[in-house]
């Protein structure tokens, strides 16, 4: 075998190597725009951050009211059916403080009496 002539439309490798200059100015912006503890990052395979993947099946009714919505927002069905999980989630949670708070103000020693039944004229036999 003999080996291939590189041509003369080719640089040679000496060449080559000559012309290879690393630009350090674009090389510490490209390092300052993707910092090194990116939690977004899929580099390790690891999830994103401390997120989680649930898988969501439906029935294919709701499939397309949730695609038809998520067209009619500009997002993807994904992004919209993640937005209102979330929702969800801040609304109950706000709802279970709520209620945490009634059910702990009803179990104190305190009495309150209605500010208007004192100033009422009373009533003669």
């Amino acid at each position: 075998m003999k080996p291939v002539n590189p041509g003369r439309h080719r640089n040679s490798p000496t060449k080559e190597a000559e012309a290879v200059v690393e630009d350090t100015e674009l090389t510490s912006y490209l390092r300052a725009l993707a910092p090194d503890n990116d939690p977004e990052s899929t580099g390790t395979g690891k999830r994103f951050g401390e997120a989680q993947v649930f898988q969501l099946r439906m029935n294919l009714i709701a499939c397309e009211q949730l695609k038809d919505a998520a067209a009619e927002r500009n997002l993807s069905p994904q992004a919209l059916a993640q937005e209102w999980i979330l929702e969800r989630l801040s609304w109950e949670s706000q709802a279970n403080s709520a209620q945490q708070r009634r059910h702990e103000e009803a179990h104190t020693d305190e009495f309150h009496f209605d500010a208007d039944a004192w100033e009422q004229q009373p009533v003669p036999r």
